[in-house]
Order: structure tokens, then sequence, then C-alpha cells
């Protein structure tokens, strides 16, 4: 009698690694540019995103100072919305995977 064998399981670890692949957020970057006012990229970090003045000062300067800063993360879909939103707002926005 012969007993049939099912394809070989992949291993926990490949498994794992594609997991935390999966869950790797996605980032939105939001570069300066030499046409928009500091106080309108506030104005649009606090009413795109509903930050606080700080929150949204301190990103602000820091696209200012550092010429880019990260803004928000979460899934890819989420993040390319974020970044057509902010192109429409005349932002240059971009994103990258986190980690990458």
């Amino acid at each position: 009698m012969t007993v049939a064998t099912s394809a070989p399981v992949a291993a926990p670890i490949e498994a794992t690694e594609l997991l935390h692949e999966l869950e790797r957020p996605y980032l939105l970057i939001v570069w300066d540019d030499p046409v928009n006012l500091m106080s309108y990229v506030a104005f649009v970090f606090r009413s795109y995103f509903g930050f606080s003045d700080e929150h949204a000062n301190a990103l602000m300067l820091q696209v200012h100072e550092d010429g880019q800063a990260m803004v928000s993360s979460g899934t890819k879909e989420r993040i390319e919305a974020d970044v057509v939103a902010m192109h429409g707002f005349g932002l240059q926005a971009t994103l990258r995977r986190a980690d990458a």
C-alpha cells in the first residue's frame, strides 16, 4: 500500500517574514518647496490630518529645515490617498515603505 504525500509546507520562518512584509507600513513624506508658505503647509497639516497647531507647526518646521518630514503612516492604499490629497493642496509628497 502506498501513501500519498502532500507538497512540502513552507517553513514557519518564511510565513513570518511574509507577514512582517505585509504589515510593514508605508510612509507619507512631504518635501520642502520654494512655492508654499510655511503657514500654508501648517494649515494643510491641521485641516487634512486634524493635527494640533503644535504638531502641525513642528512638522512644517521639519519640512522647512530638513527638506522633508514623515507626516503619516499606514496601508499603501491610505498613504496613496494622502499623497493625492497633498498634491491637491499643491504640496510635494511621496510614499515609501518603512525601513526602506
